[in-house]
This record gives structure tokens, sequence and C-alpha cells, in this order.
């Protein structure tokens, strides 16, 4: 029988409901030869007329590393393959490139099920990689809020 998924990228936001679309990506992965790919992106810093020093950001993914080497340590290890990744940049934008970098075949993330104003303001990483990404996308709305 042909594995479904081999390559499940998991973006995080280390919230609970991205811990819950981890378990999940866990879920699906054990017991066959697949690898979950962590995902934090590191928001790009807002584009202003004064210069932005660009020091503070690569501290930014190293630390998104460091947090997401516990995640992995505490909901992966020993379980399934996997490999950590930080960026930073537009969060949809840079997942959907993660997919094609890595050959992912599929990803799990985590919705917050935003509606109305606050959904129209904030917009939704999930509902833009849903409507863009070449791959299924799996999405968990946690209970957490």
């Amino acid at each position: 029988m042909k594995k479904l998924f081999r390559k499940i990228l998991c973006p995080v936001s280390f919230d609970q409901n991205s811990i819950s679309a981890v378990e999940l990506a866990c879920e699906l992965a054990e017991g066959t030869d697949a690898t979950i790919y962590l995902l934090h992106v590191v928001p790009a810093p807002p584009i202003t007329a004064r210069p932005i020093p660009m020091e503070p950001y690569p501290q930014n993914e190293h630390d998104a590393r460091d947090r997401l080497k516990q995640v992995a340590h505490k909901h992966l290890e020993g379980k399934v393959k996997h490999e950590i990744f930080a960026r930073t940049g537009d969060p949809a934008r840079i997942t959907i490139d993660m997919v094609e970098e890595l050959g992912a075949d599929s990803i799990v993330m985590a919705t917050h099920g935003r509606t109305g104003v606050s959904h129209l303001i904030l917009g939704s990483v999930a509902e833009r990689v849903v409507r863009e990404s070449p791959r299924p996308v799996l999405t968990v709305r946690g209970t957490a809020r």
C-alpha cells in the first residue's frame, strides 16, 4: 500500500492550536517512513522610512529554532523523523514556498477560526495557504482561544 503522506510540512506559531497541529501531524506520520518538517516564520519587520537594524532578526530566527527544538523534543522525538526550519518573511508566502523547497506532499496547520471584523483586519494565514497551496492542507482548529 502506498503511503499517503511522506513529507508533512507543519507550520508552528507556538500557540496551543499549532501544538495540536503538530500532534495530529505526528499521528499521521507514526508507523510510516514520513518526515515532519516543523516551520516557524518570523514576521518580516514593517517597511518604514527610517533604517531598520537587521541584527535582531537573525536572533529571532535563532530563538525560533530553539523553540522548535523544544516542541520537537516534547511531541516528536522518538516517534517520527523530523526537521526544523525558521524563516523570516510573510508567513503564508514562506509556507507555500517551503512546500516546493522541501517537496512536501501535504501541510498540517492550525487555524484560529477568526470571523467577522477580526478576520477582516487580521486576515488568515491558514486561509491564504489553503487557497494558494499546490498540495492538500489539513487545518486544525484547536479549542484554545
